[in-house]
């Protein structure tokens, strides 16, 4: 953006458009969109790709966590990637493919729901705000099919129905409403298998956070480019809790406390497993 002869901003930022920031850029600047950029000729260099991320919903919201693996090919790009932000306040947007890309739509898709609330004066439904991040998934549809896909799950607090709702998404942009919880990432098979196995209704926010961090345990263990809770260099999975009150990350302190109980409620179980196999005779 630079100013015209008289220092003004351009005609395009003055004149009364679409609420939607996506379209005003489409129109603006459409090179500085995922979609408007093409790749070079060539094969897609590896790049960091983030993981695993549940959500899950309780009785007062829903509650969403990512750990913080980035992998590129076999090795580790990061041990503290970010992979679960706030949409805006009453929702989280969490990623799993591309992680450049995937950082850069969920920017993306913040202003656009900024945008929406600046120019109507209001906030936008959470149906609303699922179905203008499946257009963003669908316009990079283009990237996705040279490699460069990027996965996102969205949860929010529907202020209309008074309930916690998860949207999942395919690579063309396919929207799905999924009930009560969903995983996506190289370590979701693991990981919806935990959910399935520790969700319940009636689960208050607590109990929906140490579900969810027992899913992501389970997805590290069987999965490389999932990563666990780091207890030596105190690296947590990000949680965050969406309410009526709004969006709140919860602390590393009580994170902490959650990771050492479940660790220790594990070994306690693996000896009495073990201490029972002895009695038995051991393995035959």
């Amino acid at each position: 953006m630079s100013p015209d002869s008289h220092g003004r901003l351009p005609r395009a930022f003055t004149t009364p458009g679409s609420p939607s920031f996506v379209d005003f850029l489409r129109d603006y600047a459409p090179d500085l969109l995922p979609s408007g950029r093409p790749l070079p000729a060539g094969d897609v260099p590896v790049a960091p790709h983030a993981t695993t991320i549940v959500a899950l919903a309780f009785g007062g919201g829903v509650v969403m966590a990512g750990d913080r693996r980035a992998t590129a090919g076999s090795m580790i790009a990061s041990r503290e990637i970010e992979k679960v932000f706030p949409a805006d306040e009453f929702s989280a947007v969490g990623i799993a493919g591309a992680a450049g890309l995937a950082v850069e739509m969920v920017r993306l898709f913040q202003l656009e729901l900024e945008h929406y609330e600046k120019i109507e004066g209001a906030l936008l439904s959470l149906d609303g705000k699922a179905n203008r991040l499946s257009t963003m998934i669908r316009s990079n549809l283009g990237l996705a099919m040279q490699g460069l896909a990027v996965v996102p799950l969205f949860a929010g607090f529907d202020v209309d129905r008074q309930v916690g709702r998860i949207f999942s998404f395919d690579v063309t942009g396919g929207r799905y409403e999924e009930h009560e919880h969903h995983s996506v990432g190289s370590g979701s098979v693991f990981a919806r298998g935990s959910l399935k196995k520790r969700w319940h209704p009636g689960l208050d926010a607590d109990g929906a956070v140490r579900v969810a961090l027992e899913a992501l345990v389970d997805a590290a263990d069987d999965d490389s480019a999932t990563g666990g809770p780091d207890s030596v260099r105190r690296i947590w999975p990000v949680v965050a809790i969406v309410t009526a009150a709004g969006y709140a990350r919860v602390g590393d302190g009580p994170l902490g406390e959650m990771v050492d109980a479940l660790a220790e409620r594990r070994r306690t179980e693996h000896a009495r497993g073990a201490a029972a196999s002895i009695e038995d005779g051991g393995p035959r």
